[in-house]
């Protein structure tokens, strides 16, 4: 649903393609403490970073695990969310905060269970 989408920038009002390209430890990467996800964003890289510690804290809430599928809709809701609203100006990366990333796995599980099979 979040892997491929297309979302209306609030400020253009113009629809923007958004497509889910890479995942990357960002220990690695950035020294950080998070996962990065890579969207192409009307041709743009933007990166949505995720804070490890939001999957600890969801296994301790629920039982349940983010899977990789899973992660991959918080952040692309996120920056749908982001674009949207305007927060999503001219920015390449975003890093979200434990308790962001819970509330946009929530919004997204609502939103994918909505969806008509």
């Amino acid at each position: 649903m979040f892997e491929n989408f297309t979302a209306t920038d609030k400020w253009s009002k113009k629809p923007v393609h958004c497509v889910y390209q890479a995942q990357i430890v960002a220990i690695a990467t950035r020294h950080a403490d998070a996962v990065d996800y890579k969207f192409l964003v009307g041709g743009r890289r933007v990166w949505v970073s995720l804070p490890h510690p939001a999957w600890v804290e969801y296994k301790k809430r629920t039982g349940k695990l983010i899977t990789d599928s899973l992660a991959i809709e918080i952040a692309g809701h996120y920056l749908k969310t982001a674009l949207e609203s305007g927060e999503g100006v001219g920015r390449d990366m975003y890093s979200l905060t434990v308790e962001e990333t819970l509330a946009h796995l929530d919004a997204a599980i609502a939103e994918m269970e909505a969806q008509p099979a």
